[in-house]
């Protein structure tokens, strides 16, 4: 009997102690999961205490929502949505200056700048070969491009490579503003047809700094006298080729980088006189865009044209010396 019963008082202690074990282990995780009855879990105890050794700092939940969500004070938040917002006015105002560029003048900015990377690209020496100007492939070859690339090359970026490109979208765009994208356009075949020329005879690779110069030749002979600033004094319009011809020159230490702007100065002074000088003396004016060109690529020149003509038609044809004089008595 006392065996049975000592076996007995085992297994009921035995029972006790795993029921308690288990209702720890239950307690302990309900705790963890969602503390009730001011249970709070060890790792919570911890940085409560240590926030209360800092002096009791707490998180709180921001007012402003999503603009304090990534920062503490707002500001870089405040300041990269500002530098976003000047990023993109520089976009657009660069995109809206792209944008105003005349049809040509662009077309022309854009042949330089392909041609510069193409440079970039193919080297120095197989840049020339292939874009450079040569006779004997130009007539032989029948590799057209080259009058165009001849008169678009600027060699590698550097200051003087950007200060022309400036001068063609400066002086490109100011011609083809006054006179129209079809008298621009002849100029510029004229300019190239007789550089192209000139150039064979010569020698002469590129002559994109002699389309510059004839471009700022004509520009200048369209208003010679007026005064305009060059580096730091003042000088007749008329002067500004040959001030740019002095500038580069005196740069390169060599009389030889006179010959360009020389040679810009001619075929300029050529589409002046022939478009502008000669037809004012009785001359014919052949070098004048067709009608056809220029009511394709302006039709509002045209028109405007047509109005002039009549104006000045009906003009003409007005009877003078037949009014009467104020005062006077008819018969």
């Amino acid at each position: 009997m006392a065996g049975c019963y000592s076996h007995g008082k085992r297994a009921a202690l035995s029972v006790v102690l795993i029921l308690g074990f288990l209702s720890v282990i239950s307690s302990g995780a309900s705790a963890t999961r969602s503390p009730m009855f001011g249970l709070v879990p060890p790792k919570e105890v911890s940085n409560r205490a240590l926030l209360d050794v800092r002096g009791g700092a707490r998180k709180k939940k921001s007012r402003t929502g999503s603009l304090n969500s990534k920062t503490v004070t707002g500001k870089k938040k405040v300041g990269a949505k500002k530098a976003a917002e000047k990023k993109a006015a520089a976009g657009s105002a660069l995109g809206d200056w792209y944008k105003q560029i005349p049809k040509f003048t662009k077309i022309y900015v854009n042949m330089i700048g392909v041609c510069t990377l193409l440079g970039l690209v193919l080297g120095e020496e197989r840049s020339q070969s292939v874009l450079a100007l040569d006779p004997m492939r130009l007539i032989y070859g029948l590799e057209f491009w080259r009058p165009l690339t001849a008169a678009s090359f600027l060699g590698a970026p550097s200051i003087s490579w950007l200060m022309s490109g400036y001068y063609v979208y400066e002086y490109g765009s100011s011609l083809e503003k006054a006179y129209g994208p079809a008298e621009y356009l002849v100029f510029l075949f004229t300019q190239i047809s007789l550089l192209t020329v000139f150039a064979c005879v010569l020698g002469i690779p590129f002559f994109t700094q002699s389309v510059i110069t004839g471009m700022l030749h004509v520009l200048s002979r369209a208003m010679p006298h007026q005064k305009v600033k060059w580096l730091v004094i003042t000088v007749p319009y008329w002067t500004l080729p040959y001030g740019l011809m002095v500038t580069d020159v005196l740069q390169a230490q060599s009389a030889a980088a006179a010959i360009p702007h020389i040679l810009g100065i001619l075929v300029g002074h050529f589409y002046h006189f022939n478009r502008f000088i000669w037809p004012k003396t009785g001359g014919e004016d052949w070098l004048r865009a067709p009608d056809v060109l220029v009511a394709k690529l302006d039709p509002d020149a045209a028109t405007k044209s047509a109005a002039k003509e009549s104006i000045e038609n009906a003009l003409q044809k007005r009877k003078r010396g037949k009014g009467r004089k104020l005062g006077s008595v008819t018969a």
